[in-house]
């Protein structure tokens, strides 16, 4: 302390405690006020053990979405009975806790889009990414989708509020009647689809709760090697969904890569690279999501994560 300057008197305590009193009410009223819609920050808080936290898109990781609480409900309504392979709509309801609808003013686009749906079946085998429409009432998104196997299909939503500018989750169910089939779920790092050969390489030791690094790679087969036509989808060149068997969460991860007007090096073998922590060991598929000259193409990978 400074034994030059003199003690502060009585009426300048009240004036920086008068002053630090209105910083701090200016401040939680911003925290409150209404982001383009009646919904604030405390409109998507939930307190309590395992509540959904706010995520980092700078640090993906896996999201335990059906064991944390939520600050939003989701409810799901089609106008015909879902059946394997014919489209059907579907009405989607979101509202927070408090019962406020969800609409297209309260959420803040995210790659491209407002809402992501992460919709998968109970085999892993059928995974599409939806993107819903605004419908006719507050708090409705419509969406279509034709599933291609029987079961209970689980519909996560991915999105972020406007009042909170973080990231945000919830899930919904649905059934398709019919028997669920059994498929083996071996460990790959290949896949071939749409005319090319896709890669995932893992690390060889890839353990939960441990930083690690993917690297996503695309060619064309054979000798003669022709340039992969990769070009965006939602404002990155590719994108991969991780869910485990259980189908408890999942993470949504973009490439390091994030500059759009500096595409991979190689056109004959364009290298994406992701980084992702697993909190828990197990099988795991990780699903890819590509365009190729406009056309979408989704890859699985089935992988092992260790103890």
């Amino acid at each position: 302390m400074d034994a030059s300057r003199p003690p502060l008197t009585r009426p300048q305590v009240r004036s920086i405690g008068l002053i630090t009193g209105v910083a701090l009410a200016l401040y939680l009223t911003v925290r409150l006020l209404p982001t383009g819609s009646n919904l604030n920050h405390m409109d998507f808080r939930v307190t309590g053990k395992d509540a959904i936290e706010f995520c980092d898109p700078a640090s993906p990781q896996f999201i335990p979405v059906i064991a944390a609480k939520s600050p939003v409900q989701l409810s799901l309504a089609s106008e015909t009975p879902p059946q394997r392979g014919k489209v059907t709509k579907f009405t989607l309801t979101m509202r927070t806790a408090n019962g406020k609808p969800i609409g297209p003013a309260d959420l803040l686009v995210a790659h491209t889009r407002k809402l992501h749906l992460l919709v998968v079946d109970p085999t892993l085998n059928d995974y599409q990414h939806l993107h819903p429409e605004p419908g006719r009432r507050a708090g409705e998104w419509v969406f279509e989708m034709a599933p291609d196997r029987a079961g209970t299909y689980r519909v996560f939503a991915d999105f972020t509020p406007a009042a909170t500018q973080r990231g945000l989750y919830a899930s919904v169910d649905f059934n398709v009647p019919g028997d669920v089939a059994r498929v083996s779920r071996t460990t790959n790092t290949e896949w071939q689809a749409a005319g090319f050969n896709f890669t995932l390489d893992v690390p060889s030791y890839f353990r939960a709760k441990t930083p690690a690094d993917l690297t996503f790679r695309i060619e064309s087969p054979g000798t003669q090697k022709r340039p992969v036509p990769l070009q965006p989808v939602m404002g990155a060149f590719a994108h991969l969904v991780a869910f485990d068997e259980d189908r408890s969460g999942f993470a949504h991860l973009h490439p390091m890569e994030a500059d759009l007007s500096q595409p991979p090096a190689d056109p004959l073998k364009p290298e994406l690279h992701f980084k992702v922590t697993i909190p828990q060991p197990g099988r795991y598929v990780i699903w890819a999501q590509v365009n190729l000259a406009g056309d979408e193409a989704f890859v699985p990978f089935w992988v092992d994560v260790l103890p």
